[in-house]
């Protein structure tokens, strides 16, 4: 299977090449916005909306931001990520309690849940704006991006199901919510949400459990460049015994080198090769 020359928008269930380019579209949350119209005016999604906003949350993060461009028949929504130095402020901060989640099921991460309520509004509006020909809609990101995607996608199914989402990919997305949001979103949206993890991404596994946890559908990208639908037991233990002996933010870390969008991008090209 080789890596695809065009951005494919036929809504057509889950597949390698539609994570790959939904891959691609959370990378570029990370550009300007010249950058990022222009990108997707060469993938053919004529529209194109910047949500941004401004907060202030008990995080060193001060705003958040994504983008929706829709085409003829696709819509995505993809966030952008945080750096790392940021996020492990975000992912180890236990001072503040967990908020209650979407349609009162469960509860999710405080930071995340306040990042997302700063744009959910643009993001809602946007999307009701521009689904106009009944589009498949995509949410995507990486890193605080997916965290952020994902409970985007599970408001929008609890809260809002004629807006419901056909579905969500992230990549290294931490753990947002408990284990009873987890399974209110699996309940009605499995099948519609894949998360990659790319071998030993530290990220994913943070915050800890058993506060939070994650919804299921992982996809698990190991050393040799294999998908995998689950992630092997060996590899779990090895994850486990390099968090308890070293940084996982070091600069040299393997943990935070999976992490990175750019390393993403190449074990999905290696995948389709």
């Amino acid at each position: 299977m080789a890596v695809p020359a065009s951005f494919d928008q036929t809504p057509s269930g889950y597949s390698l090449q539609r994570a790959y380019w939904l891959a691609r579209a959370a990378d570029l949350a990370y550009k300007d916005r010249p950058a990022i119209e222009e990108q997707a005016a060469q993938w053919g999604f004529g529209q194109v909306r910047h949500h941004e906003t401004r907060f202030t949350p008990p995080f060193p993060l001060q705003d958040a931001q994504a983008y929706t461009m829709a085409g003829d028949r696709m819509i995505v929504i993809a966030f952008r990520g945080t750096e790392p130095a940021q996020i492990k402020d975000w992912l180890t901060d236990a001072t503040t309690p967990p908020r209650p989640g979407p349609g009162g099921n469960g509860y999710v991460h405080h930071g995340f849940a306040e990042a997302l309520e700063s744009v959910y509004p643009a993001v809602h509006d946007t999307l009701a704006e521009l689904r106009s020909d009944g589009q498949a809609v995509y949410f995507t990101g990486h890193s605080l991006g997916g965290a952020l995607a994902m409970l985007a996608g599970a408001r929008m199914y609890l809260e809002d199901p004629h807006l419901a989402a056909d579905g969500v990919y992230t990549y290294g997305q931490p753990r947002t919510c408990d284990r009873l949001l987890a399974e209110a979103f699996h309940k009605g949206f499995g099948g519609r949400m894949y998360r990659f993890v790319n071998n030993n991404d530290i990220v994913p596994q943070l915050p800890p459990e058993p506060v939070f946890t994650h919804v299921r559908a992982l996809r698990y990208i190991d050393s040799g460049g294999t998908l995998h639908e689950s992630m092997p037991m060996f590899s779990a233990l090895t994850d486990r015994a390099k968090g308890l002996t070293a940084d996982a933010f070091a600069p040299a870390s393997d943990g935070i080198r999976d992490h990175f969008m750019h390393n993403y991008l190449a074990a999905l090209e290696k995948c389709l090769g």
